[in-house]
This record gives C-alpha cells, structure tokens and sequence, in this order.
C-alpha cells in the first residue's frame, strides 16, 4: 500500500491539500443553491455555506398554513441537500487530484 509513497514530501502534500480545502471553501461561498417546491410556489436559495439567501412564497399559499409549512421543508431539505452533494463531490475532486501523491518523480 504505501510501497512507492515519499513520506519526505508529506509535509509539502498537506500544506497542498489546505490550501486546495480553502479555495474549495471560497469557491463554495460564491455558489448559489435553489430549490423549488409545489410547482415553484415556494422557492429557497442557499449559499454554499448553507445560508439562507431568498425564500420567495406564492401568494396563494398565505392561506394555506399546513401546505406552505410541508413546501418550506421540503424546499429548504432539497437545498440543503445541493449544498452538501457539492461538498462531497468537492472533496472527492480534490482526493483524486491527489491521487498522484504515492508516485516519484
């Protein structure tokens, strides 16, 4: 497993993979995540932070308590879920990209 791995470079592949960590961090402040639900009658936007940016409501549903609580939750769940789907393949991108690490050059 670790056969062909420089451990001499180790120190050097982890202040890479901080500084690849904080980019990803800064990237993800920047992207904006929304969700829509009932047909778009409520719609939330989240940033990569999973902050609450927007939340637009039809005025239809002002009426309607149960139903606009059930497409509030099922909105903000599905943002919440963008953002951390992106995490995840962020994190995964950046394992790969240090795939090369047990390689001599």
């Amino acid at each position: 497993m670790f056969d062909n791995m420089d451990f001499s470079k180790m120190g050097e592949m982890l202040q890479e993979a901080q500084k690849n960590a904080q980019k990803m961090q800064e990237d993800a402040k920047g992207k904006i995540y929304t969700a829509k639900s009932g047909g778009g009658l409520v719609s939330i936007s989240i940033d990569g932070e999973g902050e609450v940016n927007d939340i637009t409501i039809d005025d239809s549903l002002l009426d309607d308590k149960e139903s606009l609580q059930i497409l509030l939750m099922s909105a903000t769940n599905d943002a919440i879920k963008m953002v951390e789907d992106s995490k995840k393949l962020a994190a995964s991108q950046m394992l790969q990209g240090m795939g090369g690490f047990g390689k001599q050059g």
